[in-house]
């Protein structure tokens, strides 16, 4: 077979593979590649060294069965024989799932992942979103770190699980979507320097030099990671990807990377006959990146919208501390503003960030279903000090009003793994790095991170204790088991709304109509016929809805439907969905 390796300031490229060392000759077609042929089947081992260097992994390995400072393998994609017939899902009517391999299960594979997919069939969720699955340092990690793009992660399974995982997925009708993370790689088993200029320092990001997508050899580097992408899609049969932080793709290119790769991935989906869509996280409230390409944006299909969850998460528990100061003075408002404007900072001044942030999103061309609304993700609960969930902070009647927010509002609503049963297990930070020095390096970082918010240095989990991943493994014994029962039922009933009742999937921005009282901390909001409340004071609330006769779908708490006078009476801590006739 034919193996080939980009590395544009070599003098001379070898390649081993099996034992047997190869020169590799220039390639006329393509400036800076190097090509060779060797013998090697399915799982034979190799590398390339450059200029009589170390022999390193292949940028592009498709498996690392030895983690990423070993030798690549070869990967027959022909060999899998794939079971289910699967013409897509799309984004538009999604409910998405985010779950981290490692600890969905204890076992911590995606083999033991896939065998609970029946529960996330019985919840009603329709897509699955991986965390990153590419390799890292160690066995246990949140993946965030990884190397080689193109590669799964040999503790979870390697290539071939995830090909059963996503056929199995699929075979229960959910689609599968995966976090890629174009914008750093890991410190540790990083070669990509090596063989040539995938990074830059005409740029610097909070993880270093930049990934090169405008600097000399930037074009190599660019189809390096469309390819990557490309391949998650079609190799893999993914339905989408989420992609991490894409406001630290430093890009003064006049055809940006990420229309690059909008418009690829649109081509793919053509050819395949398959819906394929882009969700990128962005901190930047800019409505460009999600507005189609022929708009002059930039053509991805959606993106998380954390300002709808600082929202809610202020008026839930009343933090006010960091990012949420400025939707901390009237919490309420700031949900109001969130589910009426899509973005809460659309040109008003941060404090946060000392400055004037975003601009405002046209809600007559932009869908709302192109922003994700969530009450948790990974990021929100992991990035505190002890990984505590919202279950810690609130009660089960306010979990219950941030369920009914998310699962009623304009947005695709994404849950993260657990918060369907308010799991107790928290999820804390967790590292597995082989290096020491390393180790300890985040080690000290972390707790010295929270030490200046008042932490206690033997407050804060220990990264690399093993103790730490296993404290944030689901407990699978809670969802049958009170109280956690109860509010798995309310989501199952929640998510079985927003699936039969199209108004709840309209996503018309322009057509909410919200209504709120500070002081007494009500909201509710009306979806075409559909009537959502919530009530987050501990004290009833009276909520005017008008005379219009209205039947309840789904309560919390027993509740009857506005009589003549128009009021909604509804205990506190509590919420409910009605339908006017």
């Amino acid at each position: 077979m034919q193996f080939e390796v980009w590395a544009p300031q070599a003098e001379r490229v070898t390649l081993e593979c099996d034992g047997v060392t190869r020169a590799l000759e220039r390639d006329p077609e393509r400036v800076g590649w190097w090509v060779g042929e060797a013998d090697a089947a399915d799982g034979s081992r190799y590398g390339f060294a450059v200029d009589d260097g170390p022999v390193r992994p292949d940028p592009r390995s498709r498996r690392q069965p030895d983690g990423p400072d070993g030798l690549s393998a070869v990967v027959d994609q022909g060999r899998y024989a794939w079971r289910a017939e699967w013409s897509g899902r799309p984004l538009a009517g999604a409910v998405l799932y985010e779950l981290h391999v490692g600890t969905y299960t204890s076992e911590g594979t995606l083999d033991a992942a896939a065998e609970r997919l029946g529960h996330l069939v019985e919840l009603g969720v329709t897509h699955v979103e991986l965390m990153p699955l590419c390799p890292f340092p160690g066995r246990h990690g949140w993946g965030y770190e990884g190397v080689s793009l193109w590669a799964v992660h040999e503790p979870y399974g390697g290539p071939e699980a995830l090909k059963r995982f996503v056929d199995r997925a699929h075979e229960l009708g959910l689609g599968v979507v995966l976090d890629v993370v174009h914008n750093h790689l890991g410190p540790s088993g990083n070669y990509l320097p090596y063989f040539g200029p995938y990074f830059t320092d005409t740029h610097q990001t909070p993880w270093g030099s930049a990934v090169n997508l405008d600097a000399p050899g930037s074009d190599e580097v660019r189809a390096f990671l469309l390819g990557s992408a490309l391949a998650w899609l079609r190799d893999y049969r993914l339905d989408g990807l989420r992609l991490d932080a894409v406001h630290a793709l430093v890009d003064t290119r006049a055809y940006p990377f990420l229309e690059e790769l909008t418009e690829s991935v649109d081509a793919l989906a053509d050819e395949t006959g398959r819906p394929l869509f882009l969700i990128a996280e962005s901190d930047l409230n800019d409505p460009r990146l999600i507005a189609p390409r022929e708009e002059h944006g930039l053509g991805l299909h959606a993106q998380w919208n954390d300002d709808f969850h600082h929202a809610l998460h202020t008026a839930l528990t009343g933090e006010s501390q960091g990012y949420y100061a400025d939707f901390a003075r009237s919490p309420l408002a700031s949900v109001v503003k969130t589910l009426t404007g899509g973005y809460f900072h659309d040109g008003t001044y941060s404090s946060f960030r000392g400055r004037r942030h975003g601009r405002p999103l046209d809600r007559t061309r932009v869908g709302a279903h192109r922003l994700l609304g969530y009450s948790q993700t990974h990021d929100q609960i992991g990035n505190r000090a002890q990984g505590d969930r919202l279950s810690h902070l609130v009660s089960p009647g306010l979990l219950a009003c941030a369920a009914a927010l998310v699962l009623t509002a304009p947005f695709t609503p994404m849950l993260f793994m657990g918060e369907e049963w308010g799991a107790s297990t928290p999820w804390q930070f967790f590292t597995d790095h082989t290096d020491p020095e390393l180790a300890e390096a985040v080690r000290r970082g972390r707790r010295r991170e929270f030490a200046a918010h008042g932490w206690a240095e033997e407050d804060v989990p220990d990264p690399q204790d093993p103790a730490t991943r296993d404290r944030s493994c689901l407990d699978w014994s809670e969802p049958e088991r009170a109280p956690h029962a109860r509010l798995l039922a309310w989501y199952r009933s929640l998510i079985a709304l927003r699936h039969s009742h199209p108004d709840l999937t309209d996503p018309d921005l322009g057509d909410l109509r919200v209504a709120h009282d500070e002081q007494a901390r009500w909201l509710a909001f009306r979806r075409g016929d559909v009537r959502v409340a919530v009530n987050l004071s501990p004290e009833p609330a009276a909520i005017p809805l008008g005379s219009r006769p209205a039947r309840v779908l789904a309560a919390w708490e027993p509740v009857e439907a506005p009589g003549q006078d128009g009021l909604l009476h509804l205990p506190g801590e509590s919420c409910v969905v009605l339908e006017q006739e």
